[in-house]
């Protein structure tokens, strides 16, 4: 079992800048492959970004390339969500994911409760 706990969300003009951490506890973490999903208001869950570093593997979804990086810290169990050139379409709450390392939700077997990020024009 992997509990997983995000935080770093708030409230940020548009243009702005956050950083999601989500830490991990349980399982050994290095070997999952970690995602990042988010579900805005009214809308389905979707694929932000990926990482699992074992296989060198990084994917973003095209709506945040160049604007959004992903990392992880084995040593901390933890990963990292940095979010640059913030819009207002981007306000959601952001889920950390263990176990997949594509856009697909079933790939992935644990999950957060998820962070609110909330980006003002």
């Amino acid at each position: 079992q992997v509990q997983l706990v995000e935080s770093g969300g708030g409230l940020v003009q548009a243009g702005g800048s956050l950083r999601l951490s989500c830490t991990a506890s349980g399982r050994t973490f290095s070997w999952y492959g970690m995602g990042w999903f988010r579900q805005a208001p009214g809308k389905e869950r979707e694929f932000v970004a990926a990482i699992r570093m074992s296989l060198g593997v990084i994917k973003y979804a095209d709506s945040v390339k160049g604007r959004f990086t992903i990392s992880r810290d084995n040593a901390k169990n933890a990963v990292y969500l940095q979010m640059n050139s913030l819009k207002p379409e981007d306000t959601a709450v952001y889920y950390c994911a263990a176990g997949g390392i594509g856009p697909r939700e079933d790939e992935y077997d644990f999950w957060g409760q998820g962070t609110q990020v909330a980006v003002s024009s």
